[in-house]
């Protein structure tokens, strides 16, 4: 992302954690009766990354990479997402990560179900595992770190290895006035699996902003109850709990809450969505947006990754944004999205709003609307 006197932007945000090739199938159903896969790449801080880039919010993405075909792939796609990639390291001894996709709709036996992916991991010994508190010392992410405002964690790092839950609580612990931390708890239970989970409740509560998706708050910490989790991670400005109900809740320390609903959404696949979620409720932290316009750009986000068949999706122009983000709630629960567009009385057309023939103006457009909304372009 260059700034607009053509030169390189300075991140706002920086978010760390592994990221892995993707490979995707060609048509819904069991690995048995996929014809071939589509490589892609794919991973929860990197998706976050792309997003905010994509929200015209300059982001740079920390990592290692094997040196493989499959590293340069993900650098190169997210540098063309407008992602910062220069503090991504190159392992030349441990490989990229790699997960394959898996989707339900075909009917036939061990399908999972029209609407249902899964993800099938293949990570142990990647390169980014080797992710130590010795990033510190490098210049590069150590500048990249000081100078952004908000630094973008997941509870996926402190799961992949000793080390990588050393440099967490490294993060954690080396704080700076003006800057936040946002931590998503990401829930992987598949990786805890020889690992102590009892580490993460010290880790959520050492940051600024939490995300927490209900069901895996109930899975991890027994509740997924909003109230309840404020009060067992009350160290964070605010709490951020997406329910199975499409319902959002931020919670903030003084017993203040908003809850705003999701959009309705014709699904096409849902992976990616709550990243897509977390990158827009922090573009909004980071426009200085009120909690509810945070929690309407973090739906609206999400809504775009779930129309659309990638991790990433992709958001109406500028004045959609700013019209949904005004608009009341009758209007707000009355909009409808689908892949080819989105359909709300908000609109003054009232009509379909293409977003892929709107991202030229929405992605120019688009960070000066947000920046005119909020009430201040710092956290």
């Amino acid at each position: 992302m260059a700034d607009q006197d053509g030169g390189a932007a300075v991140a706002r945000a920086v978010c760390l954690g592994e990221s892995m090739a993707a490979l995707l199938p060609d048509r819904p159903g069991p690995f048995e009766a996929v014809g071939a896969f589509r490589p892609s790449v794919g991973g929860a801080e990197s998706n976050v990354a792309a997003a905010l880039a994509g929200l015209g919010v300059p982001a740079a993405w920390i990592s290692r990479v094997g040196a493989d075909g499959f590293g340069r792939r993900l650098t190169g796609d997210l540098a063309a997402a407008g992602v910062d990639v220069s503090a991504v390291a190159v392992d030349p001894h441990r490989p990229t990560g790699v997960y394959l996709k898996e989707t339900g709709g075909s009917g036939l036996p061990h399908d999972l179900g029209a609407g249902r992916s899964r993800l099938h991991y293949y990570r142990t010994g990647s390169a980014a595992s080797a992710l130590s508190p010795a990033l510190l010392d490098d210049p590069v992410a150590a500048a990249l770190m000081d100078r952004a405002p908000l630094l973008h964690l997941t509870g996926i790092t402190p799961a992949l290895s000793d080390d990588c839950l050393a440099l967490v609580r490294a993060l954690l612990a080396r704080r700076r006035p003006g800057r936040l931390v946002s931590f998503d708890l990401n829930w992987r239970p598949v990786l805890w699996r020889r690992r102590d989970p009892s580490v993460l409740p010290a880790l959520l509560d050492a940051s600024d902003v939490l995300l927490l998706g209900a069901d895996e708050a109930e899975d991890a910490f027994g509740t997924g109850d909003p109230t309840a989790l404020r009060k067992r991670f009350p160290s964070p400005s605010v709490l951020v709990v997406k329910d199975a109900g499409h319902l959002v809740t931020a919670l903030d320390r003084n017993g203040g809450s908003v809850t705003e609903p999701a959009l309705a959404v014709e699904v096409v696949e849902p992976t990616g969505a709550g990243d897509a979620f977390a990158a827009g409720y922090l573009a909004g932290t980071l426009r200085g947006l009120d909690q509810r316009s945070r929690l309407r750009l973090g739906h609206l986000s999400a809504a775009g990754a779930l129309t659309a068949p990638t991790d990433h999706g992709t958001l109406p122009d500028a004045r959609t944004v700013a019209a949904l983000l005004a608009a009341d709630e009758r209007d707000w629960a009355a909009t409808r999205v689908c892949a080819s567009g989105i359909v709300s009385p908000a609109l003054t057309t009232a009509a379909v709003t293409d977003p892929a023939a709107a991202a030229g103006v929405g992605a120019r457009n688009l960070p000066e609307a947000l920046e005119t909304l909020g009430t201040s372009g710092h956290p």
